[in-house]
């Protein structure tokens, strides 16, 4: 009877160190009010960029703008248009293009990601089609965070030398 129970015990007990590992990317967000929240992140080479964090979204999306810096620098691939519903429940037909990669916070990158473009200078918006490839992922409000799972680990460049800064605080020259 011990045995089995202990057993149990200690299945329950690993299970549950498996499913809090699996969130290892913890990207902080901030609130602009009218509950959106936003993260910060990067488009392929492009300097930092801010996204609004849209789980209705079934697509990330990016703007023409942006599009056009990224198909100076040969990133873009275009797939196919959409016809879309906004949330105001127009319907707008849009480009699809998968690009590259995307950085979500300091250390989550994502390697080809589809998104739609939409006209002119509009906001960025992470949706699922790039938060899905994090799956398993949390969206909390209080505190406002973001926690990804299935990332790979970004490079970012130390303010101290010539060294790389990985994930978990491993430094690499």
């Amino acid at each position: 009877m011990i045995k089995p129970l202990l057993t149990a015990v200690i299945i329950a007990l690993y299970a549950g160190q498996l499913w809090a590992e699996q969130f290892v990317f913890d990207v902080p967000m901030h609130s602009k009010g009218a509950s959106t929240f936003y993260i910060s992140g990067k488009i392929g080479d492009m300097p930092a960029t801010e996204f609004m964090v849209d789980t209705g979204s079934s697509y990330m999306t990016i703007n023409e703008i942006t599009l056009a810096e990224l198909q100076v620098a040969g990133n873009p691939r275009y797939i196919r248009d959409l016809k879309g519903t906004l949330a105001n429940g127009a319907e707008m037909l849009v480009p699809v293009y998968t690009i590259t990669n995307v950085r979500i916070g300091n250390e989550c990158l994502l390697e080809e990601v589809d998104v739609a473009v939409f006209p002119g200078k509009t906001r960025q918006i992470l949706g699922l089609s790039a938060l899905l490839k994090t799956a398993p992922f949390i969206f909390s409000s209080e505190p406002p965070q973001l926690q990804l799972s299935n990332c790979h680990l970004a490079k970012v460049k130390v303010a101290t030398g010539s060294q790389n800064q990985l994930a978990a605080g491993t430094a690499t020259p």
